[in-house]
């Protein structure tokens, strides 16, 4: 049985540095494009939402790794604004529950208002839930939620999920800038 130090360390080496994972700035913004329209096509009430929001943060692909006790997830994101990439970031999380899998998902987390956009401009980058208030829209959120509803500072989706591990959630998450290469 691995010892907590031990599985910290496959966790790290299968999530992978984030210099290594890091994508050119245009592929990046080409799959953040690609996955918001996998997104509205599968939850038509988003493209109301997008319409409204400031900007959207957009992870096109976040991996979720979980063994024992310990678990993290990380992945490269760009922020969209009046559909132009505006700024390049990266999400990491750490948890230290039982848990056990794999999946990798993406996300895309739509800034209603510009005190929310202010967040991503923290120094020591914004943690999901701390400063904005933060709505996750699943199943259960999704179906009474419009463009007109939404009152929320920032609205988290998270879609396309692959892999077998309990939820896909980005509570606690970290999001700094990132400066991708070219």
């Amino acid at each position: 049985m691995p010892t907590r130090r031990g599985t910290l360390v496959l966790i790290a080496s299968a999530l992978g540095t984030r210099a290594a994972e890091a994508a050119s700035s245009r592929q990046l913004a080409h799959e953040a494009r690609a996955a918001l329209r996998r997104l509205y096509a599968a939850q038509p009430d988003a493209r109301g939402l997008g319409e409204r929001a400031r900007a959207i943060l957009v992870f096109p692909r976040i991996v979720k790794v979980g063994l024992l006790l310990a678990g993290g997830q990380t992945g490269d994101g760009v922020l969209l604004a009046h559909r132009k990439a505006s700024g390049f970031f990266h999400l990491s999380a750490t948890s230290s529950r039982p848990q056990a899998g794999g999946q990798a998902y993406s996300c895309a987390l739509f800034f209603m208002n510009e005190r929310a956009l202010a967040c991503l401009d923290q120094r020591e980058g914004w943690a999901i839930g701390s400063g904005s208030s933060v709505v996750v829209v699943d199943e259960s959120v999704a179906p009474g939620l419009s463009a007109a509803s939404a009152t929320e500072d920032v609205y988290a989706f998270p879609f396309s999920t692959k892999g077998l591990m309990a939820g896909s959630g980005i509570e606690g998450a970290k999001i700094s800038r990132l400066t991708p290469s070219a």
